[in-house]
């Protein structure tokens, strides 16, 4: 270990940009075993290391990569299986240059771990060579009922298991997964890496049923009636809009929208949206945003731009990903705001009228008479999500006035049997935090149930 002087930093190969542009595939290739071993050898092993705390789930990152180095994949994938419930999955979409990464002492001259790939590696190796994360037999008649089969649901879901709760998993969509499956696009998640961790499930014991919307398909009465405990882990899908003029026009969309339409495209079924030989301009600077640019290019887009109110170092989401995005030929403009959307004859878009901004006091400040013009045929808003208010809940819990359910610090409602994480408890947030939430509010249930 400590290696960090005579080895540099080094990223896992991608694929070359002309390939990527050109497919859905994961960019990404996977580090080769003596490429992990080498950079998990860089780690200093402090002795209260940063990026552990850092991390959200408090992944024990220094003793896997010690492991790793050693050439005990097995230990490895059993020391980052035990805090996570799906690692090879926050290896591809952790922020880790704002979490992990970001917090480790390398990071300052000498280039951080590559947490975020070595974590990935681990993983699609131990399950190369057959290794199996730990579930216990159902031990227990107390069955608990799951809304919400996104990170925090499947977090959940995970952790009970484990415990030998039994578990069913209501999920509105034909398929598990939530934003991991129709939000994040595949060239950072390919599906079938998720699905796998959802057969794992149902192989351990998880009832999951589709395509059941609760509060419509079934009432939450009879929901509350037939389980022991209840999990909330509805997303935040609401689409933040900039509240301007023509901002509904045809051919304007919120990103979910676009990138959800996308992602059924690819699973063979309706697309009602077509950017091919379009000018597209994507209005937002984080991860969501250049998700949808790149997923553009990838579409065949004539032109893509994406502006943001904020300069560069501002961008709010993943820095691998803007360089990603920039690679594969996005255009950007920073320092502006819409102000509102052209539209022809027919309400279609044809433009959008800008403005520029200039930050004072750390405040986005728009200057006066700074009108522009961006050509556009297509619009994308990534201006973030936020809470639906649940109605099937209101007489069971409280929301706050963002429309989030209220939780205590055990991640419990106002009704003892009623539990919520990730988005539904806080709004749009990070993939590993909906996975913490999920975990520790399955040690409050089996507290609750034991």
């Amino acid at each position: 270990m400590q290696n960090f002087i005579q080895i540099k930093r080094i990223e896992p190969s991608k694929k070359p940009i002309n390939e990527r542009v050109n497919s859905y595939e994961e960019i990404y290739n996977l580090y080769k075993n003596d490429e992990a071993a080498s950079q998990a050898g860089r780690c200093i092993q402090c002795g209260d290391p940063y990026c552990h705390t850092k991390c959200p789930l408090h992944n024990y990152i220094p003793f896997w990569l010690k492991a790793v180095n050693e050439g005990d994949l097995k230990k490895a994938f059993y020391l980052s299986n035990e805090s996570s419930p799906f690692p090879e999955i926050m290896g591809r979409v952790c922020p880790q240059d704002r979490l992990c990464e970001g917090a480790c002492t390398l990071n300052d001259g000498y280039g951080a771990i590559t947490i975020g790939s070595i974590e990935k590696y681990i993983t699609e190796e131990g399950f190369k060579k057959g290794f199996e994360v730990n579930f216990k037999p159902i031990k227990t008649d107390k069955k608990v009922a799951v809304i919400g089969s996104g990170p925090a649901g499947l977090s959940v879901a995970t952790f009970l298991l484990r415990a030998g709760i039994a578990v069913d998993v209501y999920e509105k969509e034909k398929k598990a997964g939530g934003l991991l499956t129709y939000g994040i696009p595949n060239f950072k998640l390919d599906k079938s890496v998720v699905q796998r961790r959802v057969d794992m499930l149902i192989k351990n014991g998880m009832n999951l049923i589709t395509k059941t919307t609760v509060g419509k398909d079934i009432s939450f009465d009879e929901i509350y009636e037939k389980y022991d405990a209840i999990f909330i882990g509805v997303g935040a899908k609401k689409s933040r809009m900039p509240g301007i003029e023509n901002e509904n026009a045809k051919n304007a969309y919120p990103a979910i929208k676009f990138l959800v339409n996308i992602q059924n495209k690819l699973f063979g079924e309706k697309c009602d949206i077509d950017v091919n030989e379009k000018k597209v301009l994507v209005i937002g600077g984080g991860d969501t945003a250049m998700d949808c640019v790149r997923t553009a290019i990838r579409e065949k887009a004539l032109k893509v731009i994406c502006a943001y109110r904020r300069d560069e170092k501002s961008m709010p989401g993943s820095r691998k990903e803007f360089y990603n995005a920039k690679e594969e030929g996005t255009k950007f403009i920073f320092n502006a705001v819409p102000n509102r959307v052209i539209v022809n004859e027919d309400n279609e878009v044809i433009g959008v009228e800008m403005l520029k901004t200039e930050i004072k006091n750390k405040k986005v400040e728009i200057i006066p008479n700074s009108e522009f013009i961006i050509k556009c045929d297509v619009v994308i808003f990534a201006l973030g999500f936020s809470n639906q208010k649940l109605e099937f809940l209101e007489k069971y819990v409280e929301f706050d006035k963002w429309g989030a359910v209220k939780v205590d610090k055990n991640y419990r409602t106002k009704d003892k049997k009623i539990f919520a994480g990730g988005d539904a408890i806080r709004g749009a947030d990070l993939v590993v935090t909906a996975a913490r939430d999920g975990r520790e509010a399955a040690k409050a249930i089996y507290n609750l149930l034991s």
